[in-house]
């Protein structure tokens, strides 16, 4: 990590001494820095794409992919190709405009979230004083594209996964706020970086033990993931808000699901689990390693849940979000609350 630093630094010093000025050598370096993490992300997606298929053949007593390079690795790079050769099929009475920027704000919404998100110390885009409240922000605009998508379609279907996507999304962003805000409590920031900071001694999984809980099952709603993938009911919708799309617009909803699928499992591992900080003392392996460890950590427990649970009822899902995971935040944030005071007035 410090020698990545180090690097960027060095970049910026070369820059400005060729005669770049500042703010123009300040930009090149934050556009790199962003490909970079476009890069990071879609690197990811080959390898969970792969993970994906081999969780849900092992759990499913199945083979998997298996002839396409080792133990079926390249089989994703054939699926791009041919993703790329389809036709762009867009039906005729749709609202073309809306309909063609729907999957492109998918993308974005969820690249963006990226901005915040610490992969070890200084490793990061932008280093927020308000960075979580940055992310869920940037998560809750992801809605509008699923929404724009159903409704563009001209379809039923599409229109209903849009509708069912809007109403999970909203209910479960509620919840998935109030398990964060005991770690603000806490920790007093807003920084993704001085959370992490905090949890030198101890992982807040373990005095947030309720939160992390509401949290992991309020990401697998926000990100569409069975057993909450009622967006894309296939039993009775088909194939829901994007069921019209075709080639590689159908391909960057499935890009958009995976990245804000890595980005609220390394959310997770900043908050809950000591982001880049060593467990047990072992600081000799770099933090980036720990933190990419907890990040797919936390990516197995959602491909585990995926294939082991059937997916709920649409009004099931809903009494889960109301009548469940709210009344369990706020429950935790009073007993947060008493417990912050308690500690400081024994700390004097």
């Amino acid at each position: 990590m410090v020698l990545f630093l180090v690097w960027v630094d060095m970049f910026r010093q070369w820059l400005v001494g060729i005669g770049i000025p500042a703010l123009p050598a300040e930009i090149l370096i934050k556009t790199i820095l962003v490909l970079i993490v476009i890069i990071f992300v879609l690197t990811n997606l080959i390898v969970l794409v792969w993970l994906e298929r081999k969780f849900a053949a092992f759990y499913a007593d199945r083979v998997g992919p298996n002839r396409l390079g080792p133990a079926g690795f390249l089989q994703f790079p054939v699926d791009i190709v041919k993703m790329l050769g389809k036709e762009d099929i867009i039906p005729e009475n749709v609202d073309r405009p809306v309909f063609k920027i729907a999957s492109i704000c998918a993308f974005l919404t969820a690249i963006m979230g990226w901005a915040v998100i610490p992969l070890g110390k200084g490793m990061i885009l932008e280093d927020l004083n308000v960075g979580l409240l940055y992310f869920i922000a940037i998560g809750s605009t992801g809605t509008i594209a699923f929404v724009m998508a159903g409704f563009a379609s001209n379809n039923k279907y599409a229109l209903l996964g849009g509708m069912r996507t809007a109403a999970q999304m909203i209910s479960y962003e509620i919840p998935l706020a109030f398990s964060l805000l005991g770690i603000v409590m806490i920790t007093g920031s807003l920084s993704l970086t001085e959370i992490v900071d905090a949890q030198k001694n101890v992982w807040f999984i373990f005095p947030q033990i309720l939160a992390f809980f509401a949290y992991f099952v309020c990401s697998i709603a926000e990100t569409n993931r069975g057993p909450f993938d009622l967006a894309e009911g296939e039993q009775e919708l088909v194939a829901g808000y994007f069921v019209e799309y075709s080639g590689i617009r159908y391909a960057l909803f499935m890009v958009a699901e995976y990245t804000h699928l890595v980005a609220v499992s390394a959310i997770a591992a900043v908050v809950f689990l000591g982001g880049w900080n060593a467990p047990f003392g072992l600081t000799f392996i770099p933090g980036f390693i720990w933190m990419m460890l907890k990040i797919y950590l936390m990516i197995f427990l959602f491909m585990w849940v995926r294939w082991t649970f059937v997916r709920v009822k649409v009004e099931h899902l809903m009494h889960i979000g109301w009548k469940f995971l709210i009344p369990l935040t706020l429950f935790n944030i009073v007993i947060t609350g008493i417990g912050v005071y308690v500690y400081r007035m024994i700390a004097g």
